[in-house]
């Protein structure tokens, strides 16, 4: 893939995964704002559009045989997603939990920012334990079924939603609310930067947070960016071959 100044971030992420830790370096969102413009969004950050595209040409040469999530079928990215991120996520939420109540116990009335950071995150897991239970439901086995009509060739049958693209709006949408939780986490911790007289649970506290919103992006852009535009395309196909016979 060429990068240019017109390429969408989620785009180059999608050709190669490494890009991720570029944007992020420079405060750039390769999930939810991945539709944007590499010039688009660098022109909102205020962050030199030549300079970040020297550093991404630089890593397509130190990573040529990266990880490319945009040649995956679309079935098998829907078991990746599961197995890694809804399990990560999964696992991960009891445990930041607990370290959040020892944390606030401990140290909430000194640093009361831990306080909204607790609060801010358990709104963050109601919404993505529901907003998984949704995707493992209804869209992915959907997904699923469009990907096998494909590789046989055969028509698929109505779906209750109607078009793929109804529920593909409401995840979208769903992750965008998700997106400004984690800045509000990234923003009220000075990014995830524990304070001087914080304790040894303290600083993994914020080690997890760091490492749950790097995921999430990850698991954010792998949807929005390769799976959910791999649905619609299928679909459209579909429909197209269907309707003409």
């Amino acid at each position: 893939m060429l990068i240019q100044k017109d390429s969408k971030i989620g785009e180059v992420v999608a050709e190669n995964f490494h890009a991720a830790k570029v944007f992020e370096s420079h405060g750039l969102d390769f999930c939810c704002g991945g539709k944007r413009t590499i010039e688009d969004a660098c022109r909102t950050k205020g962050v030199d559009t030549n300079s970040l595209l020297a550093e991404l040409k630089k890593l397509n040469a130190n990573n040529p045989s990266s990880t490319h999530f945009d040649k995956w079928e679309a079935d098998f990215l829907t078991d990746y997603i599961i197995n890694n991120h809804h399990a990560y996520v999964n696992n991960a939420v009891s445990t930041i939990e607990h370290h959040l109540q020892k944390v606030v116990s401990a140290h909430g009335a000194r640093h009361p920012e831990v306080c909204s950071i607790e609060s801010i995150f358990t709104e963050l897991k109601n919404e993505l334990l529901e907003h998984m239970a949704k995707e493992e439901r209804m869209l992915f086995p959907y997904i699923k079924k469009l990907s096998f009509a494909m590789k046989n060739s055969i028509e698929m049958p109505a779906a209750p939603f109607g078009s793929v693209d109804n529920p593909i709006k409401v995840m979208e949408s769903e992750h965008d609310n998700a997106g400004l939780l984690l800045k509000k986490m990234n923003a009220l911790s000075d990014g995830y930067i524990p304070p001087q007289d914080a304790c040894a649970t303290f600083r993994v506290l914020y080690g997890e947070l760091r490492e749950f919103e790097e995921d999430l992006h990850m698991h954010i852009h792998l949807e929005n960016n390769v799976l959910f535009p791999k649905a619609k395309t299928m679909e459209e196909k579909l429909n197209k071959i269907y309707t003409t016979l």
